[in-house]
C-alpha cells in the first residue's frame, strides 16, 4: 500500500513509519520540523529511518495551501495519514494562532487534498481525548457530544472533526478519526509529563505537581496505539449504515493512573526520589481521562498489552541512552 503520512518527524507518526515500513508499505512523509520542541529529536527519529526503500520524506508545512500536494508529487496514495498538528494544551494559552494554523487550515488542506484523489481508501487523522473536556462521564464513549473542550487545543481538535464530518457529507469523503489519550514511551514529546518528570528527577531538579498528583490520565503506550494505527490502516473502510462516511474511535489504555503513580513509577525505573513541588494547575487541564475503548476492540480486535508500570522503565530506558546519562 501507499501510504502519504504527515506528521512523519513526530512521535506518533516516526513509530508509525517504522512500522509500517516493516510491513512491506511504502510511506511518503511529509513534516515541518517545527521548533515547538527540539528540531534535533525531529531529525534524529528520521535518521532511524534512512535507508529505508520505501520512505520518502519531504520537508513541508501542510498549512500552506498548496503544500500536500506539491509534497505527493505526482504519487498517487491508497491512503493518507494525518497525523501533523500542533499539539500541547498548555502551549495554546501562549499561541492560540498556531493552533489555528495547523489544526484547522492544515486540516482543510489535506481534507482538500484528499478530496482531489482518485481512487483514495480513505483518510485516517488524529484527533485527541481534549476533545471530551470535564463535562463527558467517564469513561468517554464516543457517542457523547464532546462539544464543551476546556482548552483551545481541544476546541481545534473538535472543530477538525467537524470538517471531516462535512467532506463525508458533502463529498462521499471515507474517513477515520483517532481520539488518542495521553500517548507515551520511547522518542517521546519533550513537553509531556513523563517526559519532563523524568529529566528532572534524573537532574535532582524540583517538579511541579498539579492537584496533589490526583489527576489522572489513561496512559498509552506507543507499540498499542502503533499496533492499532497499522490495524486499521491495513483493513478496509467499512462504513456505519446510512450515516456519513467518517467514523471516530478512541484509542486509550482504558486504565487511568494518578499522575502520583506515574511519578512513583519513574522514581523506580531511575533509582531517584522526585522532589515534588505543590503547583496551581494551568487553564485547560482536565481532572480525568478515560478511554471506552468497545468500539475500536469490536471493529479492529484493539486491547491494549502495554500497563503504565511495564511502559516507565521502557521510556526511561531509551531515555538514558537517548542523552547518555
Amino acid at each position: 500500500m501507499r501510504i502519504f503520512l504527515t506528521g512523519g518527524a513526530g512521535f506518533i507518526g516516526f513509530h508509525t513509519a517504522k512500522s509500517l515500513l516493516v510491513r512491506g508499505h511504502a510511506v511518503t512523509a511529509v513534516d515541518d520540523l517545527n521548533p515547538y520542541y527540539d528540531p534535533g529529536l525531529k531529525r534524529a527519529r528520521l535518521k532511524e529511518l534512512d535507508g529505508e526503500k520505501n520512505f520518502r520524506f519531504v520537508e513541508s508545512d501542510i498549512a500552506e495551501r498548496r503544500a500536500p500536494a506539491k509534497a505527493a508529487e505526482a504519487d498517487s496514495s491508497d491512503l493518507i495519514l494525518h497525523l501533523a498538528a500542533q499539539a500541547g494544551v498548555r502551549y495554546a494559552l501562549t499561541d492560540p494562532a498556531a493552533y489555528t494554523r495547523a489544526n484547522l487550515v492544515g486540516h482543510h488542506n489535506v481534507l482538500e487534498f484528499a478530496r482531489s484523489m482518485k481512487g483514495l481508501g480513505q483518510l485516517v487523522y488524529a484527533s485527541s481525548s481534549s476533545v471530551y473536556g470535564n463535562d463527558t462521564a467517564a469513561p468517554y464513549s464516543e457517542t457523547a457530544r464532546a462539544d464543551h473542550p476546556v482548552s483551545y487545543y481541544g476546541a481545534t481538535k473538535r472543530a477538525g472533526e467537524l470538517l471531516s464530518h462535512s467532506y463525508a457529507e458533502l463529498y462521499g469523503l471515507q474517513q477515520t478519526a483517532l481520539r488518542f489519550f495521553t500517548v507515551y514511551g520511547p522518542w517521546g514529546r519533550p513537553d509531556m509529563a513523563y517526559w519532563l518528570f523524568t529529566d528532572a528527577i534524573l537532574h535532582d531538579r524540583p517538579i511541579p505537581v498539579f492537584g496533589r498528583g490526583k489527576l489522572k490520565r489513561d496512559f498509552t503506550y506507543i507499540d498499542d496505539i502503533v499496533a492499532a494505527l497499522v490495524r486499521i490502516v491495513e483493513t478496509p473502510f467499512a462504513g456505519e449504515g446510512r450515516q456519513a462516511p467518517h467514523r471516530i474511535y478512541n484509542l486509550g489504555n482504558s486504565h487511568p493512573e494518578e499522575v502520583l503513580t506515574l511519578i512513583r513509577l519513574i522514581e523506580q525505573a531511575t533509582g531517584k526520589t522526585a522532589k515534588i513541588e505543590d503547583a496551581k494547575g494551568p487553564a485547560g487541564d482536565v481532572r480525568e481521562t478515560y478511554a471506552d475503548i468497545a468500539k475500536a476492540a469490536q471493529d479492529f480486535g484493539f486491547v491494549p498489552k502495554i500497563p503504565l508500570a511495564e511502559g516507565i522503565p521502557r521510556f526511561v530506558e531509551w531515555y538514558r541512552k537517548y542523552h547518555r546519562i
